[in-house]
């Protein structure tokens, strides 16, 4: 392998912030489109940790990762319908149903994932962007998964959703006031059903990843609360999809730093760096609590805003 120094730390994080962003991405567009109508799912980490082990288990089945793909989709679906379903009732808190379904997924994943943790899935493509090169390093820095480019491309297409389309509009006013949308003749509840729907599909999608690409194996540690950072990290992105997708390669970065350390020979503590997206979380949550930055842009029928 080609010695490049130092330059493999900026290579390493690189490579790592296309890898474990992608993930978050989904997730995080997915909770962003939710939130913007007036709910908030914390049941996002119980959706990813399903959507990796049904989308593991069907690929491994069909021997298609794309079917695996598809099914963590409908199965995060799933979940997003029972979500907004339970939550259109009187009194219910959505955020105590969300705790409730995050425990619920994860439980069912771990439950019918156990045979599925010696088997092996095919995995999803990839794109070699650095072909260019004869460097190992970047090769392996820039070998893109296909995912990735899809989530890029639906950050931009949610931003312009939200902002241009008459789709866009009913989901904001759902969500700032449900009055005023009530006025206009909105169903209210059903906005939210389909848009909480929505979200758990991409979240389905996400998981999909981890098990399909990057780890690429089911495992009950799999996610590592990405599913719930992936909710501080949309309230950091100001419920903006585009800038969903710049917080994410950011947390992307930050959980690369550990393996980048390694791979250039960092032998002492750099498994503390390990812990850099949780701190980084933390830090994120503290800052944004201020008083003057408190909430700034979030509908207002979120129930954290009340």
């Amino acid at each position: 392998m080609t010695d490049i120094g130092l330059w493999g730390v900026p290579l390493a994080i690189l490579g790592g912030a296309i890898r474990v962003s992608t993930p978050f991405i989904f997730v995080s567009i997915g909770e962003c489109l939710t939130e913007r109508s007036g709910r908030i799912n914390l049941g996002l980490e119980g959706t990813l940790v399903f959507g990796a082990m049904s989308g593991y288990a069907v690929a491994y089945h069909t021997g298609s990762a794309w079917a695996g793909t598809l099914a963590a989709a409908v199965c995060g679906l799933l979940f997003g319908l029972l979500h907004g379903w339970i939550c259109k009732f009187p009194k219910v808190n959505d955020i105590a149903i969300g705790i409730a379904l995050m425990i619920f997924g994860s439980g069912l994943a771990f439950f019918f994932g156990k045979p599925y943790v010696q088997p092996v899935a095919p995995d999803l493509p990839s794109i070699p962007l650095g072909f260019w090169s004869d460097i190992p390093q970047v090769q392996a820095a820039l070998n893109v998964n296909v995912l990735f480019l899809v989530g890029i491309a639906l950050a931009f297409l949610a931003a312009w959703v939200l902002k241009n389309t008459r789709v866009g509009l009913t989901i904001r006013v759902a969500g700032d006031s449900a009055d005023a949308a009530r006025a206009l003749g909105i169903n209210v509840n059903r906005v939210r059903l389909w848009s909480t729907a929505v979200g758990g599909a991409l979240a389905g999608v996400g998981g999909a990843y981890l098990s399909l690409f990057y780890p690429g194996s089911w495992n009950e540690g799999i996610s590592s609360g990405q599913g719930l950072m992936a909710v501080a990290l949309v309230i950091f992105a100001r419920w903006n999809p585009v800038h969903c997708l710049y917080a994410s390669l950011l947390f992307g970065g930050a959980g690369a730093l550990g393996p980048a350390l390694q791979s250039v020979g960092v032998t002492q503590g750099y498994y503390l760096f390990y812990a850099a997206p949780y701190v980084l979380t933390l830090g994120l949550l503290i800052a944004i609590s201020s008083r003057s930055r408190a909430m700034v842009s979030a509908p207002g029928e979120l129930s954290i805003t009340k």
